[in-house]
């Protein structure tokens, strides 16, 4: 954990390059020193069908949500969740600034015995 989800819509598909923001993402949660870097992983997944408002063709969406593990503080997990939104917002500028686009971001704390892992990538960053 963290773990970051994108969803997005089709018609962004050319307008996106994901990788610097995945970068500046992992960069921020290691550089709080709560979130341990073997378990950073990002991925975004293309919506093919959605519908946004009225239907325009030209209306956008891209939905950011970040899972944690739980046991952090309320305090450090608003600070993170303002900074993500904060740094997906300044990636997205060039879309906002352009054309129409709804931007979602929520940051959700796992249930412990509800969650599982086997990671080991964890050791090499030891």
């Amino acid at each position: 954990m963290p773990h970051f989800i994108i969803e997005y819509s089709a018609n962004l598909e050319s307008k996106l390059d994901f990788q610097p923001l995945f970068k500046a993402l992992h960069e921020y949660v290691v550089s709080t020193g709560e979130f341990p870097l073997g378990g950073v992983r990002s991925r975004a997944i293309r919506c093919d069908d959605y519908r946004i408002a009225d239907g325009r063709d030209d209306f956008s969406m891209l939905n950011l949500t970040l899972k944690i593990g739980q046991g952090r503080s309320l305090e450090l997990r608003q600070e993170v969740a303002s900074k993500v939104f904060e740094i997906l917002c300044e990636w997205m500028k060039p879309i906002t600034d352009s054309g129409y686009c709804q931007i979602s971001f929520e940051l959700t704390e796992l249930h412990p015995v509800l969650k599982f892992n086997k990671n080991n990538i964890h050791g090499l960053f030891k």
